[in-house]
């Protein structure tokens, strides 16, 4: 087994049972009592999926620097990391007009949460496949 899949293997067995236990947007939305408690429901979701993303950044430049040693060739990894910074601009920006449009509202809030929350698992989804290939 390479080592790239053993680490594959290591995160999705890992994240399984940490998925488990985490809470999801959608728990959030049924046990809503208040905004306060609800805000701080996906607090949690956010903190979450911010360290599984996280872990999943961290495997892929494992990855490529793996890859630059082998090759000489740091290309891939260096356009990773500016893709990922700029993943990160994006992510702010596209939850933050959300934010704005919805301000000064409670809504705005959970908005920017949700958006960030969505946008996170859809980039942790894309370097998942990209790691299963």
């Amino acid at each position: 087994m390479t080592m790239r899949k053993q680490l594959t293997t290591v995160l999705f067995t890992s994240f399984i049972s940490v998925s488990s236990h985490a809470k999801s947007v959608e728990d959030c939305d049924t046990k809503q009592t208040d905004n306060i408690e609800y805000s701080r429901c996906l607090d949690g979701v956010k903190e979450s999926i911010d360290r599984e993303l996280q872990t999943w950044v961290n495997n892929q430049v494992f990855i490529l620097e793996e890859f630059a040693l082998q090759t000489g060739r740091k290309s891939a990894l260096n356009m990773f990391k500016r893709s990922q910074s700029n993943f990160i601009k994006y992510r702010e920006n596209n939850c933050r007009w959300q934010y704005l449009a919805l301000s000064p509202g409670t809504g705005a809030g959970p908005a920017y949460k949700k958006c960030y929350i969505k946008l996170s698992q859809n980039r942790i989804e894309e370097l998942n496949a990209l790691n299963t290939e």
